[in-house]
């Protein structure tokens, strides 16, 4: 049935391109087959730019194969030069190696690791590059690269052109490194699929010619398109930077919120992408949508099943809860975690020290930027509109700070979560 799933990816604009396209539907429809995917261990975490990848194996799984989730730990010491218009900083390997930790975490929340003959792998490249010495790899490996074949990919093509530094012979060997990986996940595991974005097309390519020439072996590619919004601004990037997969680096709220946020324009799209909704239960969403009057329902569906897949139930229910009660006015609803979270990302903060609070209530929350002076601040004041830990304020509370923010009135001991007006936060947190 996988050219049922072959079908359904085309539906869902999964596909970019396959190498070996007229074979693979027979190869998948063989029996259990062995696929692979690499991430790069270029931070403590991935970011949502991943999620394509890490669901597309979950996909190929739940059609019955065997997904193989690698981990570079060889290749992360290097750096992908694929479409970056700079050399890559080196890592350190201790850092590298700590990292690679914390992704192989990460990606081992997206696969199932008890299916039987379908049961998901992580393996880390650095196991079969460790003990390579370089005189092995350049005859036994490196004679089967033409130069004039690498310069020619787009990618290592742009580098070359582009003024500046180029590419260096350690960027540029790295689509060596990532073909080596196909060949010996064919050799170890019998992987006959590789998957990647579109960017990783060369390298992909490069892998099945290698895996041919030292095993004989009939291998595949299929590439994923890079996503990108519909304004044509970079998927994943908001004013406060990426969009991590790891809750300590964007929290549950914030992740939820960044779905919530997406245009009307991107959301079915995405809902294709990155959710396990059937196409026609998509079409559905859009058509109810359409014949609705005021807000669409994508956005809330998308959050809610992205979310539930990133965080679980319980990181989607604290990301509704915080909603909830923010929308609300209703802090006493939060739990300390919430807090914790908004503390992170999600709400301007600061850190109060008691011993060193301002005379005057209007002159911090100037500081703390929830208005634009303290006159504003005055009349707020005056309207009972400035809210702390839901209790609201009047002119007879500027004078006494110290009061205001004493400890027992503090949610949890240490926050008081200040509103201005009907929309206007800041979360203030006892040093």
């Amino acid at each position: 049935m996988t050219s049922v799933l072959l079908a359904e990816l085309q539906q869902r604009e999964l596909i970019f391109q396959i190498a070996g396209e007229d074979k693979l539907p027979e190869w998948l429809d063989g029996g259990s087959r062995s696929l692979y995917c690499g991430f790069d261990p270029t931070a403590d975490s991935l970011h949502i730019g991943s999620l394509v990848p890490l669901l597309m194996l979950r996909r190929f799984q739940l059609a019955g194969h065997r997904p193989i989730a690698l981990v570079g730990g060889a290749t992360g010491l290097i750096g992908d030069p694929s479409f970056k218009a700079q050399e890559r900083q080196l890592n350190t390997p201790d850092v590298v190696e700590s990292w690679v930790e914390k992704l192989r975490n990460q990606v081992s929340r997206f696969v199932d690791f008890d299916a039987g003959a379908q049961s998901a792998l992580v393996v880390n490249n650095l196991e079969w590059t460790r003990d390579l010495d370089v005189l092995t790899f350049l005859r036994d490996i490196g004679k089967h690269f033409s130069i004039n074949s690498m310069i020619q990919k787009e990618s290592v093509k742009q580098r070359i052109e582009r003024e500046g530094s180029g590419i260096s012979f350690t960027e540029f060997a790295y689509m060596i490194l990532q073909s080596y990986d196909f060949a010996e996940l064919y050799k170890r595991y019998d992987c006959g699929l590789q998957l990647g974005g579109s960017d990783q097309w060369g390298n992909i390519t490069g892998g099945i010619d290698l895996a041919r020439r030292l095993h004989g072996g009939q291998v595949f590619g299929l590439t994923m398109p890079l996503i990108t919004k519909s304004d044509g601004s970079k998927f994943g990037k908001t004013e406060s930077g990426t969009i991590w997969l790891d809750a300590a680096r964007t929290s549950p709220y914030s992740f939820y919120q960044f779905w919530l946020s997406v245009a009307d324009s991107d959301a079915y799209r995405f809902l294709r992408y990155f959710t396990f909704l059937t196409v026609a239960d998509i079409a559905g969403i859009e058509r109810a949508d359409a014949e609705r009057s005021g807000r669409p329902e994508a956005q809330r569906i998308l959050a809610e099943e992205v979310t539930r897949l990133v965080h679980g139930d319980e990181g989607l229910a604290a990301a509704k809860r915080i909603t909830e009660s923010l929308f609300r006015g209703e802090p006493a609803a939060l739990s300390e975690p919430d807090l914790e979270q908004l503390m992170l990302d999600g709400l301007p903060s600061s850190v109060l020290s008691p011993d060193d609070l301002p005379e005057t209530l209007t002159q911090l929350l100037a500081d703390a930027g929830l208005a634009g002076s303290g006159k504003q601040i005055k009349d707020a004041l005056q309207r009972e509109a400035v809210i702390i830990n839901g209790r609201a304020l009047s002119m007879s509370d500027n004078a006494s700070v110290v009061n205001v923010f004493a400890s027992e009135k503090a949610l949890y001991g240490r926050f008081y979560l200040v509103r201005l007006g009907k929309k206007k936060y800041h979360l203030f947190a006892r040093a």
